[in-house]
């Protein structure tokens, strides 16, 4: 899309911020009523699934969404080549793009964005995204970005030329990394992705050269930065902060608030889409995008229909976040639903001597998109300021060829990380369980190991 052409869009999408709840309710309906439809008449699994719950082609347009079957990830791991609706792709191939080429193209031939998702809740799967999907994706999460200024101001911030700084893990085909790439090259705006893996002694050094009048990061990593800012160590003028990837505690809010002197804004959004909701304090909740997708909550369960992916339609696909949701006020000066509260991932970092009277981190995200064959799990144990243990889940007869290259892997990781001075020990366990708060796996368990529980 071109600079016109995306801004013209942009604003017209920021129109819906001031259309009636009625308004959003009907575009939405007639959104999912057209996504059913296509996923009928497109997706060999969908329409066998929605016959088997005794669904006709003519009830899409009437009955209610709470009617159609749910999905799970195992759904979409396992039937990956029905589901999807391009002709003759294949999950297969993706597999392969992703490992020929995972830094390289942006997209796969045809013009089909591919997104590695985190395997948080377990195996990483594949998401994909055809230009149109993309394009719509890219201004949801532009729009979030911006939320709260008005046209004048975001005028002349674009005219004034964005400059934005990606503190996050940088490496692979993440959703966030690609999507902020391609948003700020869309706005021609110059962006410094910086890896949370880059040695601290290397940040201000780059982030000062670079001068950022955005940062985008997990809300972790910018606090480091934060740190640094009223510490005096550097000095940055900063005109918005949003935080992704992580809940944002309150604390963490008002704290990076009066680092930066500005905005912060909470972006949700996950592999399966990349923009769901947006949070801009305390009290008021979570925006979703109502304009863009249906979450629904069930029994505790979260499901989410994407309104925009044609390519892959998730259509009540479960996810492991938890939310309340409820109804905007009449006062509410937004027409979407509230989410009174996210319970996603929360981790702590790994920090450790760096061998020279100061301190380096390990983010659990940087090091999170292990691809080994015959690993199935794993999560990570600090057990001193120079040591940490990693914990394994993989079948007895490929522990030892697991062990070994992941033994390679992280100590490549660590290297680049100027802390092949710490020590790391891989111990196989027999299952990896998520947390049952959060429904979620932590990368990172506190505590001794003896107080681990194992099924």
């Amino acid at each position: 899309m071109n600079y016109p052409g995306l801004l013209r869009q942009f604003f017209r999408l920021r129109a819906n911020t001031k259309k009636t709840r009625a308004q959003i309710t009907a575009l939405q309906d007639l959104r999912l009523r057209t996504l059913l439809a296509y996923a009928w008449d497109h997706s060999d699994w969908h329409r066998a699934r929605f016959e088997q719950a005794g669904i006709a082609r003519g009830q899409l347009s009437s009955l209610p969404l709470a009617a159609f079957p749910t999905m799970s990830k195992r759904d979409l791991l396992t039937h990956f080549d029905e589901i999807v609706t391009v002709p003759g792709l294949r999950q297969d191939d993706l597999r392969r793009f992703d490992e020929n080429d995972p830094l390289g193209e942006r997209s796969l031939a045809g013009g089909y964005h591919v997104v590695h998702s985190s395997g948080s809740t377990g195996t990483p799967g594949y998401f994909v995204y055809d230009n149109a999907a993309w394009e719509q994706m890219l201004l949801g999460i532009i729009r979030g970005a911006l939320w709260n200024m008005g046209a004048g101001d975001i005028l002349r911030l674009l005219l004034g030329g964005p400059r934005i700084l990606y503190l996050a893990a940088t490496g692979g085909r993440y959703g966030g990394a690609m999507a902020v790439g391609d948003g700020a090259a869309g706005l021609r705006a110059a962006q410094l992705h910086l890896d949370v893996n880059t040695p601290l002694a290397e940040w201000d050094r780059r982030i000062r050269a670079f001068r950022p009048n955005i940062i985008i990061g997990y809300p972790s990593a910018v606090k480091i930065l934060g740190e640094q800012l009223t510490r005096g160590a550097a000095k940055y003028e900063i005109r918005r902060v949003i935080c992704c990837g992580e809940p944002l505690a309150p604390g963490l809010r008002l704290y990076l608030e009066n680092a930066f002197g500005c905005d912060v804004v909470n972006f949700y959004g996950a592999s399966e889409s990349l923009a769901l909701g947006v949070e801009t304090g305390n009290v008021d909740g979570m925006v979703l995008f109502d304009d863009m997708n249906v979450i629904e909550i069930e029994n505790g369960e979260m499901y989410l229909t994407s309104l925009y992916n044609y390519a892959q339609p998730l259509i009540r696909y479960r996810v492991s976040d938890r939310l309340t949701l409820r109804e905007p006020a009449p006062d509410d000066p937004y027409p979407f639903t509230r989410a009174d509260l996210v319970l996603g991932r929360c981790e702590d970092l790994l920090w450790f001597d760096d061998g020279a009277g100061g301190r380096e981190f390990l983010h659990p995200l940087s090091v999170e998109g292990f691809c080994i064959e015959g690993l199935r799990d794993y999560q990570f144990r600090q057990t001193g300021a120079g040591s940490f243990e990693l914990l394994a889940e993989a079948a007895e007869g490929c522990r030892t060829a697991v062990g070994n290259e992941l033994g390679r892997q992280m100590a490549q990781i660590l290297c680049e990380k100027r802390l092949a001075h710490v020590a790391f020990e891989i111990r196989f366990v027999d299952r990896i369980l998520p947390d049952p708060r959060t429904g979620k796996k932590k990368l990172i368990l506190t505590g001794p190991a003896e107080k681990e529980k194992r099924a």
